[in-house]
């Protein structure tokens, strides 16, 4: 069942509508439950489709009352945040520990 839901919903990623040759929407809770032939998703069912859409390049965001489809290519150019942006610095790690200390400034 994950598996088809995943591929209509990557299908309908593809798909023309919405005034859109393709591209991210968002569906309800509802529609996506009568999509898998449940009266309810749990969670297991949720992360489930969710890992399948990975597998096929795209993402499901849980927003409580709809969930949105995305492609994963859309966030490859976002920016980065690093240690220095969220004022964390790195401090020579005490022997024995594995990886650097990282601190607030």
């Amino acid at each position: 069942m994950h598996d088809r839901v995943a591929d209509e919903i990557a299908e309908l990623y593809e798909a023309q509508f919405g005034g859109k040759d393709r591209g991210r929407f968002r569906i309800s809770a509802k529609l996506l439950s009568q999509m898998a032939d449940r009266r309810r998703l749990y969670e297991d069912d949720i992360k489930a489709i969710h890992r399948a859409l990975y597998e096929r390049g795209y993402l499901l965001l849980d927003l409580e009352t709809f969930f949105c489809v995305l492609s994963q290519r859309t966030f490859a150019s976002y920016r980065r945040v690093n240690a220095e942006q969220l004022g964390l610095e790195e401090k020579e790690k005490p022997k024995g520990t594995k990886g650097p200390r990282r601190t607030l400034q």
